[in-house]
């Protein structure tokens, strides 16, 4: 059942991305194989100018094994992994970078330093998470918020999320993006909390203005399936048409994310936005095209 395809980071992205320039991007303890490979890709596609932070023998082994020279970029020792954290917060509080990559860190660890409040990394908006989905390279992106910061978010902090996906999707080229919020029913009902949020979330996205298509409660396939829309006599502009798929908790986005990259062989570019700076956020086990795809998207929302 695992599927066996090979990921591929999407063009469309890249092109998105590379419409910026080179950004200069913090790697947030960087001596491991992967995270120098992907970081190598980023940095030959043009879009990222690094400063590496880890245990300098290991990234210098790691490039050499890559036939990379990197004598040219910024090395900062430090072999302690949980105080690489602190240091790369602190060069995107200095603004002398303006991406944070995660390398082989653990997310809470890097997470905390970003979250230290005299750093200002963080203004009146809330942090949220977006995956940037797609199966092929040239693919219609599919955006899953929030499977990765928000634990159990309130109807506020959806607010929050809402915004910044819908922020970063007309960042990709989707002028008015259609967001499906996520329950496991289309009815509300007071027995299912989510549809409740779902329903008010709907009526203030309109009241608010949010230049988005915005309906919910919507279960899993009348989001993404037309038939089953029309089967369910569900008729809106989101049913079966869905852009953004804002999740009810983090367990339902990450575990719906996980299944389409080991079952369907999806490319997932994953990156905390809503900040001074984007913090790119990968699991441990990607390799290095969805790394490349989630550098690209942490440049495609600056």
């Amino acid at each position: 059942m695992l599927s066996k395809k090979k990921i591929i980071c999407p063009e469309n992205l890249l092109k998105y991305a590379k419409s910026k320039g080179v950004i200069k991007a913090v790697i947030v303890n960087a001596g491991k194989a992967v995270v120098m490979e992907s970081v190598k890709q980023a940095v030959n596609s043009n879009l990222i100018q690094p400063i590496f932070i880890g245990e300098k023998n290991e990234i210098n082994k790691c490039a050499s094994n890559l036939k990379w020279d990197v004598s040219k970029y910024e090395i900062i020792h430090e072999a302690d992994e949980n105080s690489t954290a602190p240091i790369g917060a602190k060069l995107a509080s200095e603004n002398k970078v303006k991406i944070i990559v995660k390398g082989h860190i653990h997310t809470d660890v890097l997470m905390k330093a970003v979250l230290k409040r005299d750093l200002n990394l963080i203004g009146k908006k809330r942090l949220s998470h977006v995956w940037h989905m797609t199966l092929d390279k040239n693919d219609k992106p599919f955006i899953i918020t929030d499977g990765a910061l928000n634990v159990l978010p309130k109807l506020e902090t959806k607010m929050h999320i809402l915004k910044n996906s819908v922020d970063f999707a007309k960042r990709i080229g989707i002028q008015r993006p259609k967001v499906s919020l996520l329950s496991a029913t289309e009815e509300v009902l007071e027995s299912v909390p989510s549809s409740l949020e779902a329903h008010e979330i709907t009526k203030r996205a309109k009241s608010e203005g949010i230049e988005a298509d915005v309906f919910g409660p919507l279960a899993f396939d009348n989001s993404v399936s037309e038939k089953a829309a029309e089967i369910k006599k569900i008729k809106n502009a989101v049913a079966g048409k869905t852009d953004i798929l804002l999740v009810p908790n983090v367990e339902s986005g990450n575990a719906l994310v996980k299944m389409m990259i080991h079952f369907m062989g999806a490319c997932a570019a994953g990156v905390v936005v809503g900040g001074k700076v984007p913090v790119v956020i990968t699991s441990r086990a990607d390799d290095a095209q969805a790394r490349l795809a989630s550098m690209a998207a942490a440049v495609v929302a600056l």
